[in-house]
């Protein structure tokens, strides 16, 4: 498994995949502001949601190469063949999108949080809402990645699929209060959990088509 996620994150780097969500991301926290207006108090009310929506976005944009081209390649039957679970396969490569987004973006909230004029409490709780999130959304884009490969428009259909499945995330994530971190990191847990069991069944569903 830990080959599978370094060849992953391996992969990312090469083709640039670490830096596009962490530049898009700050893209979005540059022009919100200039869509909502210089009022620092109305940026510091709408900044959380603004950053996870952009997280969320980040997140969608390598979802044609989670999957797809290992199925094009070959390389998920040369695996299956050696005894590795479509399961496993799926854990690690939520595994290696996570570590290619995830941290990356919770150094790009800090300059972030500055565009939208979040204090400095705002900031820790976007950090800890990301740390706790950003896992299920990598597990939920893993997931959509597996049932969406090999289809055409596959682009668009995948924010079909996962930006409604993304709206709990979304809502415990902006949330205020205690409360609302247990309910994200409970929601997070149930995609991590489940995802690759579902990400698994359409990689053999794939494989026997």
């Amino acid at each position: 498994m830990a080959a599978l996620i370094v060849r992953d994150l391996r992969r990312q780097w090469r083709g640039g995949g670490v830096w596009m969500p962490v530049a898009f991301f700050l893209l979005v926290a540059t022009l919100f502001p200039f869509a909502i207006g210089p009022d620092g108090e109305t940026l510091a009310r709408v900044g959380p949601g603004a950053a996870w929506v952009a997280a969320l976005l980040a997140a969608l944009l390598p979802i044609d190469r989670l999957i797809a081209p290992d199925v094009d390649n070959g390389v998920l039957d040369q695996l299956a063949v050696r005894g590795a679970s479509d399961e496993l396969i799926a854990a690690a490569k939520i595994a290696a999108h996570w570590l290619g987004f995830g941290p990356p973006l919770m150094l790009a909230a800090i300059p972030a949080a500055a565009l939208l004029r979040l204090d400095g409490a705002a900031l820790w709780r976007l950090e800890a809402a990301l740390l706790i999130g950003t896992p299920g959304l990598a597990a939920l884009a893993v997931a959509t990645a597996a049932l969406i490969a090999g289809l055409r428009g596959a682009g668009a259909l995948a924010g079909l699929l996962m930006l409604p499945i993304a709206v709990p995330l979304l809502i415990f994530a902006s949330g205020d209060g205690p409360g609302a971190l247990k309910l994200l990191a409970a929601t997070s847990l149930a995609l991590v959990a489940g995802a690759p069991f579902v990400a698994g069944a359409a990689i053999r569903a794939g494989r026997a088509s």
